[in-house]
């Protein structure tokens, strides 16, 4: 195939759709179940906790370098869709919601990653611009649930969820007629696939330069995208269970995959390295400002929102480009997987504290993710220091 690289982004799209599904829904989930916000948090982290357990089981035990990626992509992607769709007809509570959630994270285990490795594998040589499409397609596939909400306004909420459950089987059938690219097959003298050689990754460097700078970076994002329906409503830029709501979520969530691709064509001319900092900063200093918009004009608390969803993800697939440059190009499947398993346990903590404290911090609650973003910088600093002369 000339140009693989649209078919891996729009399965991408499609196939992350699954994350925040129940999130589109978070006010009537609410409403229905009668429970509180902080809940919300813990739906959104069993599908964290879910992914973590699935990309550490891929890494330690190799099995992301043993099979075939597309495979691997195509049976999570429809274990994916039936979990999620299970939720959306089954779930009454709580107690049958939130394992249904963790069984989705599960599944995205084998999407996620093994979407990075496929780019790697079929465009070694530009992975960088490759991977930023990529986690663009998972930007939008994190705002596409809240996109459906808007255009099925009249719809239940969980109508709105089985359309994800529809996008990622067409993920999976696009991903298995593709297949895999011709790079990264093993070598016949590459060292065995043994348990737990993931671990050599962290002795390079480069790769614990970025693999440090990525973990800043994940305190941030996560816990953010669950957060901005409250910014929203914080900033009084709508009102909660309102199209409108749901249409500046869809927007300052999806302008992400934005940054993503402008950062893809920049590292083209400074690199990875480099794009990633700019944008840890700038999301750093967004963090720092939105606690003083509130007496801003609604336009400018829109742009403030829509520059913090536009940097706070253009960094993330330099973070993947970067590791797999960094590491033997045997392990990449497992060194990926097992970066992204240790990056979203740090999710876990900001997506809880996040949601636990909204109420009593407000708008404040944007200084609890400015750490994250301020120690990446600190962590990828030896890979965008400036050159010594």
């Amino acid at each position: 195939m000339k140009n693989p690289v649209p078919v891996i982004v729009l399965a991408q799209l499609f196939g992350t759709s699954l994350w925040f599904s129940a999130n589109s829904a978070a006010d009537d989930l609410i409403r229905t179940w009668g429970i509180a916000p902080a809940d919300i948090g813990t739906l959104t982290n069993a599908v964290q906790l879910g992914f973590i357990l699935g990309t550490l089981s891929f890494a330690i035990s190799g099995l992301a370098d043993r099979f075939a990626a597309s495979r691997i992509f195509a049976v999570c992607a429809v274990l994916g869709a039936l979990c999620n769709a299970a939720f959306a007809l089954f779930a009454t509570d709580m107690s049958i919601g939130v394992p249904l959630r963790f069984a989705v994270g599960l599944c995205l285990a084998g999407v996620y990653p093994l979407g990075m490795k496929l780019v790697v594998s079929w465009v070694p040589e530009r992975a960088g611009a490759a991977l930023a499409q990529l986690v663009g397609m998972l930007t939008l596939g994190t705002a596409l649930p809240h996109g459906i909400r808007l255009a099925g306004a009249g719809w239940s909420w969980p109508a709105t969820i089985l359309v994800s459950s529809g996008l990622a089987l067409i993920a999976a059938a696009m991903i298995l007629r593709l297949g895999d690219g011709p790079h990264l097959k093993r070598r016949h003298d590459a060292p065995p696939l043994r348990l737990g050689r993931v671990f050599y990754a962290f002795s390079v460097p480069e790769f614990r330069a970025s693999a440090l700078g990525y973990f800043g970076h994940q305190w941030e994002l996560y816990a953010f995208w669950t957060l901005v329906p409250s910014l929203v409503v914080l900033s009084g830029l709508a009102a909660a269970r309102s199209t409108e709501l749901s249409g500046l979520s869809f927007a300052i969530i999806g302008i992400g995959a934005l940054g993503c691709i402008a950062g893809g064509w920049w590292c083209q001319r400074v690199g990875s390295a480099r794009v990633a900092a700019t944008a840890l900063g700038l999301s750093a200093l967004c963090c720092a400002l939105f606690p003083f918009s509130e007496a801003l004009p609604a336009w400018a608390k829109i742009s403030l929102l829509l520059l913090w969803g536009a940097s706070v993800v253009a960094d993330s697939p330099h973070f993947s480009a970067l590791s797999a440059r960094a590491c033997p190009p045997e392990i990449v499947g497992s060194a990926l997987a097992f970066q992204n398993a240790i990056g979203f346990a740090v999710t876990m903590f900001s997506i809880h504290l996040g949601t636990a404290w909204l109420a009593a911090w407000g708008s404040h609650i944007a200084w609890l993710l400015l750490p994250g973003p301020l120690l990446g910088l600190i962590g990828l600093y030896p890979l965008w220091r400036p050159a010594r002369p």
